[in-house]
């Protein structure tokens, strides 16, 4: 499995398992069905993401950076930043562990909550960075 794509799943398997996060979201999407709330009122959703190449010598390495957005249609932004700082406390520094590749570090870069182009809802967005050396 490529670095990329094995992050992504630890990324999604970590949020799914935090009972705090799912109390308030519907699901966390790497694809947003019709109907992504549930019985709540907000959800994640994955973002962009991208590798920059950071291999030196004979170690193959890479910075790893995913977006996670937070939509919520709470009245206010309470609830987007609630999510927000739910996932920063989930995932900042945290250690966690890729089963085909080494994740050295993961981190929490950036956190924002805005309105969005939809005025009904509040667009939260969470930048992941994380260093991960793969095998050869």
């Amino acid at each position: 499995m490529s670095a990329q794509t094995e992050l992504q799943k630890l990324l999604y398997d970590t949020l799914r398992a935090t009972p705090a996060i799912m109390l308030l979201v519907g699901g966390v999407y790497d694809r947003v069905p019709s109907t992504p709330y549930g019985t709540t009122n907000a959800y994640i959703s994955f973002g962009p993401s991208d590798v920059v190449d950071d291999s030196a010598d004979c170690i193959w390495s890479g910075s790893h950076s995913f977006q996670l957005d937070v939509w919520s249609k709470a009245v206010g932004q309470v609830e987007a930043k609630t999510i927000v700082d739910l996932i920063y406390r989930t995932l900042h520094e945290a250690e966690l562990v890729l089963s085909e590749n080494a994740l050295a570090e993961i981190r929490v870069d950036f956190r924002r909550v805005f309105p969005d182009s939809d005025p009904l809802i509040t667009h939260g967005v969470v930048s992941v960075a994380a260093s991960i050396e793969e095998p050869e």
